[in-house]
């Protein structure tokens, strides 16, 4: 009678293996400790927010594109190209992807392996001998000759049952990496965002001391013209002349050297935006971008609102789950297997019921000896724990020291840049004033080209001060994490989740 294989037979063993699959996840132990999140000191309120001010209403301010609050239509135009373009986000979108399929690795671990093997052989064997008369008194002989055809077609599974929690340990700690690797995507690209921000404010303040140095050469220029023709005159000593030459070359040399600087600046917004340098040309314009306003809630809200910390808050749990799996380490390795199918040889009949073959066995290792080897692994699985923590504290840390530095900055230069824009008024009104005087020959050149010199430098000293403190801007947006939540961190572990592409 001829038997058909069929799968609830194949499967038998697998059923058996599968019951007590449920039984174990339900029921069985996790060894080591289980994470809460250390506590971290926060201060009730920032030590210099109370003097410093926003520029508007903190409810307008920009949610999610927190670079529209600056007004610069190139950050508009560059800044949603860094997500998707810039080298150093795709590089750690790729290993988040890395640590999302970790993820996947270690739950794999959970479910039995099940296989089929077939294999088929043809052989040929020798039965037996004849005579075949004799020939100078030596007998001859023959064998008969067989061919063989064997087979056999058989379903196999092993499965190693997470008794001790080793497995859901490894899953735990991969997830937490994978939201580790999630939060440093986000990490990098605010951080990339952050740079290119950055990159376009320089740009920007380089174009308008362009525009400063060319105003400038054009009033020296003026001023020469003025000493040359009292020098024609003979009513000037010729170290006039020589002077107002001397400060026209040197305003002229200065002009030329923001050169570098502003391509420079245009090459580094081409890296950051995945561009080639030279792919990027971008015309000059003198308007800067505008203070935005920035809401500033609680210290204690940056804990769960900076992708750094939230990284190294992930790193702290992966490492404590870490500490699960080496005090597995201790208990005996069980596992599982059965067979079941069909062998035969020959190979006719092969799925006959006299040819039906199953088996079911179980392993069971413990070590009683290892000179200390696993104690060494939890005793360094423990410290990476700690070390961990220091990490994870350290990082809040140094996010508080960040939002009071910017918060200061902010603060200070807002009362700087009050009094230089008086200054420059002042200055350019001495200037004006010297010119007079100058040519009414009440004073000499020196003083014309002292008051000129004093109302250039204030000018740039200006310039620098408004550059620092959109910088500082910029900066308190990234310290205070740029509108990123650590609500968006996706846990690996549950089903129906997207994964963020860049």
């Amino acid at each position: 009678m001829m038997k058909t294989i069929s799968p609830t037979r194949l499967a038998g063993a697998t059923l058996v293996l599968s019951t007590v699959l449920s039984a174990v996840l339900t029921g069985g132990c996790t060894v080591g400790p289980d994470y809460h999140r250390p506590p971290v000191a926060t201060p009730a309120a920032w030590k210099e927010l109370p003097g410093w001010t926003e520029a508007q209403p903190a409810a307008e301010a920009p949610k999610g594109d927190w670079w529209t609050g600056f007004n610069d239509p190139l950050m508009d135009e560059f800044e949603p190209l860094v997500s998707v373009s810039n080298q150093t986000v795709r590089q750690s979108y790729a290993n988040y992807q890395q640590a999302l399929a970790e993820v996947r690795l270690a739950r794999s671990a959970l479910f039995p392996t099940i296989g089929v093997t077939g294999s088929a052989t043809r052989s040929r064997s020798s039965t037996g001998n004849f005579s075949s008369g004799s020939l100078g008194g030596l007998a001859g002989a023959s064998s008969f000759q067989r061919i063989n055809n064997a087979g056999s077609l058989e379903a196999n599974a092993s499965w190693a049952p997470d008794l001790w929690g080793l497995v859901r340990r490894n899953i735990e700690e991969s997830a937490a990496t994978a939201q580790a690797s999630q939060a440093t995507l986000a990490n990098a690209t605010l951080s990339e965002q952050i740079a290119l921000a950055n990159a376009i404010i320089d740009l920007r303040v380089t174009d308008a001391n362009i525009d400063l140095l060319t105003h400038t050469v054009d009033a020296f220029q003026q001023s020469l013209r003025v000493v040359a023709e009292q020098d024609r005159a003979g009513t000037v000593p010729p170290s006039d002349l020589v002077s107002a030459q001397t400060q026209l070359e040197s305003a002229q040399s200065s002009l030329i050297a923001l050169g570098v600087a502003r391509a420079q600046n245009v090459h580094a917004i081409a890296v950051l935006v995945g561009k080639n340098p030279e792919e990027l040309d971008i015309a000059q314009n003198t308007t800067l971008p505008t203070l935005p306003s920035i809401p500033v809630s609680v210290p204690s809200t940056l804990l769960q609102r900076r992708p750094d910390i939230a990284a190294a808050e992930r790193q702290m749990a992966a490492q404590n789950a870490a500490i699960g799996v080496a005090v597995a380490a201790y208990y005996p390795t069980i596992s599982l297997s059965a067979l079941d199918g069909f062998t035969q040889s020959p190979l006719a009949g092969l799925l006959h019921i006299g040819n039906y073959v199953w088996s079911l066995g179980g392993q069971a290792t413990e070590t009683l000896f290892d000179g200390g080897q696993r104690s060494a692994q939890v005793d360094a699985a423990k410290a990476s724990y700690e070390a961990a923590v220091a990490s994870y504290r350290g990082t809040v840390l140094t996010a508080f020291q960040g939002v009071e530095n910017d918060l200061a900055g902010l603060r200070i230069l807002a009362q700087q840049s009050e009094v230089l824009e008086r200054a420059v008024r002042d200055a350019t009104r001495g200037t004006e004033i010297a010119r007079n005087e100058y040519q009414a020959g009440t004073v000499d050149f020196t003083t014309v080209a002292t008051a000129q010199a004093t109302q250039l430098n204030l000018q740039q000293t200006a310039l620098n001060v408004q550059q620092t403190r959109l910088l500082d801007a910029a900066s308190l947006i990234g310290d205070l994490g740029g509108g990123w939540s650590d609500s968006e961190l996706r846990d690996p572990r549950k089903p129906g989740q997207q994964n963020a592409s860049p």
